[in-house]
């Protein structure tokens, strides 16, 4: 990998590595560094600034003692008997202890009556806070660093990470213990707010390693933003507009006075949609305008005002960050299949959390500061089973594709902007990723299967630019051929994996779907044996009781 840059590459040890730079990363680096160990944490940005959390405001599933079964009974119900109670109910409890802390590092939540609120965060704020912290706990932190591939073992555990910085037009290698894969999901290049760094690289790395995936065919959020500007996908102030065709017909698009999440994609598949946040109380402005005030920026821009005018809405692909695939967790730890592996945050399947409905908002900001802890936690206790010669092993990069040249030597170089082109044209669709059927899945495999036979060519390896951009084509196909080839095989409707071909639930597909490979797919049923129960439960098991078909 970039071999002529090899004489200038950076070489480090910690006993934990963990990637990423958003929640997850940060309370990974922070809860393994208070077990003792040297940790190193590379960011494919700038920690602090990178990743959706710090693109603006975000909820917190926080709620005070008092309300925990009544949460916990609500996210069990969303996730349609495929969310686990004991798993929702370790990460409320986990979040509700670990707030306070964000305050002693230097936070200021709102107050009400002399005490803390702690419901949501400011993105910006809360990511500065928690970067200082790292920095003051002694964790090192590498910017504009992605990691690539990780490093293996013989025995087959993980040893370390190798990527590429950007500013000092270098590689490096970081031999570590234990790894946590904390760097987000995948929207595709979307564009969507804050997730332009979620590329699926994670994911792709953690196959290679010989770890698995599970829940991918939850891997098609979309959410609503303006057309004009189609990058702030901050939903709530819609929920207080009305909907109109181009011709000024109203569309509805409420059940019940709440907002219908089926209408709008339906309704763009006839034609443009317009909104008019004209349904909002004085009362209701002055709060959103506070709470979601990055929403409106576009508006100002446009010198819009959104209350009075109609303005053309869209939809836009935000894919795992805040649908539900991603790496298969096997413990109480975060751990993986993979020895030494862990996975937090958005990297990790949230199935436990969600079943296969989307975790978005508060509950993954919940999700990504209690496995981030477990995670960091779990890396720092392997790495210290292995003792002082850890990072004396043996090891070789487990990464090939999009990475090194192809042993043909009449493989062309691929470019990875038609790549990715190419997959985001199988991808954002609501045709095909939205309303989806057998025939258009296969139809849509068969062009991404095109696109991975096209990446096992030579990537372009002249700048380290060039072999991110190569690496990242590589990861976004992958992904989208998990995501598409577990849809397939759902043959159901459940929560936002939608088949028109089978439209009903099936309350005998009560399992998760494992799913990995990289020249060959597969998919496996993990039958969930655990009784449906009704919230709050309490049981001792590591992990959902499954079975293996």
């Amino acid at each position: 990998m970039l071999a002529v840059h090899s004489e200038n590459q950076l070489q480090l040890t910690a006993d934990v590595l963990v990637i990423g730079g958003g929640p997850a990363a940060a309370w990974a680096a922070w809860a393994a560094a208070s077990q003792g160990v040297k940790v190193i944490i590379v960011d494919k940005g700038f920690l602090g600034t990178s990743g959706a959390a710090a693109a603006s405001g975000n909820g917190i599933m926080a709620p005070s003692p008092e309300n925990w079964d009544k949460v916990l009974s609500e996210r069990y119900r969303v996730g349609k008997n495929l969310a686990n109670s004991r798993w929702i109910e370790r990460v409320i409890e986990k979040t509700w202890l670990s707030l306070p802390l964000v305050e002693s590092w230097g936070y200021r939540f709102p107050k009400e009556d002399g005490e803390s609120v702690r419901q949501s965060y400011y993105g910006p704020e809360y990511m500065r806070v928690l970067r200082k912290n790292l920095l003051r706990v002694g964790v090192q932190i590498l910017d504009q660093s992605p990691a690539l591939e990780l490093l293996l073992a013989d025995d087959g555990s993980v040893a370390g990470a190798r990527g590429v910085q950007r500013q000092h037009h270098r590689t490096y290698t970081v031999r570590a213990g234990a790894v946590v894969l904390a760097n987000g999901g995948c929207a595709f290049l979307s564009k969507a707010l804050g997730c332009n760094t979620n590329t699926g690289d994670g994911l792709l790395m953690a196959v290679e390693a010989g770890g698995e995936l599970s829940s991918m065919e939850a891997s098609n959020h979309y959410a609503i933003s303006t057309a004009f500007n189609a990058t702030v996908t901050r939903g709530v102030p819609f929920g207080w507009a009305s909907y109109t065709d181009e011709a000024g017909n109203d569309l509805g698009g409420y059940i019940n006075g709440r907002r219908d999440p089926s209408f709008l994609p339906n309704a763009l598949l006839k034609g443009p949609v317009y909104a008019r946040l004209d349904r909002a109380t004085p009362e209701v402005k002055a709060v959103i305008e506070k709470s979601h005030f990055i929403v409106f920026l576009p508006y100002t821009k446009a010198g819009i005002d959104p209350y009075t005018e109609r303005v053309p809405v869209t939809l836009v692909l935000e894919g795992t960050v805040r649908g539900t695939g991603g790496i298969s967790l096997t413990d109480d730890n975060c751990g993986t299949k993979v020895p030494g592996l862990y996975a937090a945050g958005d990297a990790a399947s949230r199935e436990f959390l969600a079943g296969l409905a989307s975790g978005g908002g508060g509950p993954n900001a919940a999700w990504a500061i209690s496995t981030g802890q477990w995670a960091g936690v779990g890396a720092a206790d392997f790495a210290k089973s292995l003792g002082a010669q850890a990072n004396e092993r043996v090891a070789r990069p487990a990464g090939k594709v999009g990475l090194r040249s192809s042993s043909s030597p009449t493989a062309e170089t691929f470019d990875s902007e038609v790549i990715v082109h190419g997959v985001q044209a199988q991808m954002f669709p609501l045709e095909k990723n939205y309303l989806r059927s057998e025939q258009g899945l296969l139809d849509s495999l068969a062009k991404l299967e095109t696109l991975w036979q096209q990446v096992q060519g030579n990537p372009k390896q002249d700048t380290v630019r060039d072999v991110e951009f190569s690496r990242r084509a590589a990861a976004l196909t992958a992904v989208a051929r998990w995501a598409y080839f577990s849809a397939l095989h759902r043959t159901e409707t459940r929560s936002e994996h939608i088949r028109i071909d089978y439209p009903e639930t099936d309350p005998n597909q009560r399992y998760y779907q494992a799913t990995g490979g990289l020249d060959k797919l597969w998919v496996r049923r993990d039958w969930i044996t655990d009784a449906i129960t009704t919230p709050p439960v309490q049981t001792t098991q590591t992990i959902p009781s499954v079975s293996k078909l």
